[in-house]
């Protein structure tokens, strides 16, 4: 295996063509559609993200290739535990392309240096059902199948 070493920087405005991309070639079937919806949207979201000192969205880049990965951290304090702080792990993609190379560890690792400098003491993710390598990824990273997750959508 051929490992990549791509520089991870937080992701700029105009990174979202590619985070998008990432984000529709990680989903399964066509659970993600982002042909229809306008440039404000997005920019109004990207906006709310990097205005959010909870929050934190990252992209993963090769000189050669551009963005090849991505992920959106973010920090939840709660109740439990004596008022800890937990992050969140979301949108996690990889270039299919580029996965086996090692960009995934590479950016997991990132994740978990920032939860321990936050002082989180968890770190939770979903990670849809049809997706199994990415949870035999998960697993061999250290990650539990603790919950079941739910969803509803508005």
């Amino acid at each position: 295996m051929t490992v990549l070493k791509p520089t991870f920087r937080p992701a700029r405005f105009e990174d979202v063509p590619a985070i998008l991309d990432l984000i529709v070639k990680g989903a399964p079937g066509d659970e993600v559609r982002v042909e229809n919806s306008p440039e404000a949207a997005y920019r109004a979201a990207f906006d709310a993200i990097e205005c959010d000192d909870n929050q934190m969205l990252f992209v993963g880049e090769l000189a050669e290739r551009g963005v090849v990965s991505t992920m959106q951290l973010i920090f939840i304090p709660t109740m439990v535990n004596g008022g800890s702080w937990r992050m969140e792990m979301e949108s996690v993609h990889v270039n299919p392309d580029c996965r086996g190379h090692s960009i995934g560890k590479q950016m997991v690792d990132l994740a978990v240096s920032i939860a321990k400098e936050r002082g989180c003491n968890l770190i939770q993710l979903t990670s849809n059902k049809q997706r199994p390598d990415a949870h035999r990824f998960y697993e061999r990273y250290g990650f539990a199948r603790s919950h079941e997750g739910f969803k509803l959508y508005l």
